[in-house]
């Protein structure tokens, strides 16, 4: 299964950079005890931040709930805004709401799009972590976050 996947994501990436498609995404910053959630896809060789595509009629807040629950069967019982930020990559233009989640519980469920998640010390990632992801994490350490900016 996730050979068709990452076949998916290749080919997807290259009607990307014909098509030049607009997106709004969601990704969240699930923090506890000085520790980060992070997934990581069965077509993706790097840990991110858990989110997704908001979907037509959907708002951002049940976007990322909709995520969360979806990849990580995770239930937000607080979610903060932390910012929007944009990103340009494969001929999209890539438009991301982040969100803080401090209050949350977990049943043990992913679905097949993940391979696995795990909670990792703040300060202490692991090395494949993808950039945007990274940044956003390194943001929040820094207790710096502008409303807005590139990913």
């Amino acid at each position: 299964m996730s050979v068709i996947k990452k076949y998916f994501y290749m080919i997807s990436r290259t009607l990307w950079l014909i098509l030049k498609p607009l997106s709004f995404g969601v990704r969240i910053l699930m923090v506890r005890n000085q520790k980060i959630l992070l997934v990581k896809h069965v077509y993706q060789d790097q840990w991110f931040l858990p989110g997704g595509l908001i979907e037509h009629g959907e708002t951002v807040e049940n976007a990322a709930r909709r995520e969360v629950a979806e990849e990580v069967g995770a239930t937000l019982r607080d979610l903060t805004l932390f910012g929007v930020y944009t990103k340009f990559v494969f001929g999209k233009s890539d438009h991301v709401i982040v969100f803080i989640s401090h209050d949350f519980s977990l049943n043990g469920y992913s679905d097949d799009e993940i391979e696995r998640y795990e909670f990792f010390d703040l300060i202490d990632l692991p090395a494949d972590v993808s950039p945007g992801s990274r940044k956003q994490i390194q943001r929040y350490i820094e207790k710096d976050s502008p409303a807005f900016g590139m990913w």
